[in-house]
């Protein structure tokens, strides 16, 4: 009886395991998606961004002194944040994507 309640821990604990590793694969590949979708603004115009996603729900200048443009949306109730730097000469140098899939 032992032996058949070890058993079944040990399934269960594997099974369990292995779903987490799916789940990480699934937000890595988002990620990832994400970040290619994002980086084609990186060196094009600040005007071919707004082009492409509206105006900015935000924008202020950093702690460099560059522009930042940002942009929020939810999808499923989650909130997405993403955050574009634009250099003095309008050009995208720089982003950060949070919550976005």
């Amino acid at each position: 009886m032992k032996k058949i309640k070890t058993i079944f821990v040990i399934f269960i604990f594997f099974f369990l395991v292995s779903g987490c590793q799916t789940i990480k694969q699934k937000t890595d590949e988002i990620a990832k998606k994400e970040n290619e979708k994002l980086s084609k603004y990186i060196g094009k115009s600040v005007n071919d961004l707004k082009t492409d996603l509206g105006l900015p729900d935000e924008d202020f200048k950093n702690e460099k002194g560059n522009l930042e443009l940002v942009y929020n949306s939810k999808k499923y109730l989650i909130p997405c944040e993403r955050r574009f730097e634009i250099n003095s000469n309008s050009i995208v140098i720089g982003f950060v994507s949070n919550g976005c899939f």
